[in-house]
C-alpha cells in the first residue's frame, strides 16, 4: 500500500511541501497528479505544468477565494468534481506514483465534501500510489489513518505587519 500523508495546520507550507515531494518524485522519473480543491486562479504552480513531463494538475475552484464560512453551490460543487477525479484516477490502469490534494482538508472542515468519502479514498490507496491530503483543519480521523501527518505552525509572517501576499512566494 501507498503512503499517506496529511500536512496541516494554520503555518505557511503545506502546500509548498508537498510540491517539494512532486519534484522530488519527478526527479525520479515517476508521475506526479496534482487535485487543486478552491483553487481557479492562475499561480506559479499552475505555469510549472506546461514544462515537466510526468506531471499533471488540475484545478477545481473559481478564480474568487471561497467564502468557507458560506460556500457557494457551484464552489461546492466543484470540491465534490475534485474528489470524484481524484477517485477515478485511483481506478485508471495507469496510476500516478504520487497524488496530492491540495486545499482537500479546507474543503473538508468547511463542509463541502464528506469526510467518509476521503477516508473511503485512503482506504483503496493502491499499492504503488502514494497520498498526500494538504490544508487546514485536517479531521482527527484523517490524522489517524494517515502514516505521516505534519502540522504547521506560523511563528512569524510578514503578514502580520501588512505586507501583501508576493507572486512566488505565496501563490
Amino acid at each position: 500500500m501507498g503512503i499517506a500523508c496529511v500536512f496541516t495546520g494554520k503555518g505557511k507550507g503545506k502546500t509548498s511541501a508537498a510540491f517539494g515531494m512532486a519534484v522530488r518524485f519527478l526527479g525520479y522519473g515517476k508521475s506526479v497528479v496534482i487535485v487543486q480543491f478552491l483553487k481557479g486562479r492562475k499561480t506559479g504552480e499552475l505555469l510549472l505544468k506546461k514544462n515537466l513531463p510526468g506531471f499533471e494538475i488540475v484545478q477545481f475552484g473559481s478564480e474568487d477565494f471561497v467564502d468557507l464560512k458560506n460556500p457557494s453551490k457551484e464552489d461546492i460543487e466543484q470540491a465534490k468534481e475534485a474528489l470524484f477525479y481524484a477517485k477515478r484516477l485511483l481506478t485508471r490502469s495507469y496510476r500516478p506514483d504520487l497524488l496530492i490534494l491540495d486545499e482537500v482538508n479546507v474543503a473538508l472542515s468547511a463542509g463541502m465534501i464528506e469526510e467518509r468519502e476521503v477516508l473511503e479514498l485512503l482506504n483503496k490507496l493502491p499499492d504503488k500510489t502514494n497520498l498526500v491530503l494538504t490544508g487546514r483543519g485536517a479531521t482527527k480521523k484523517l490524522m489517524e489513518k494517515a502514516d505521516l501527518v505534519t502540522e504547521m505552525r506560523d511563528v512569524k509572517h510578514p503578514f502580520k505587519k501588512g505586507k501583501k501576499a508576493e507572486k512566488g512566494l505565496e501563490y
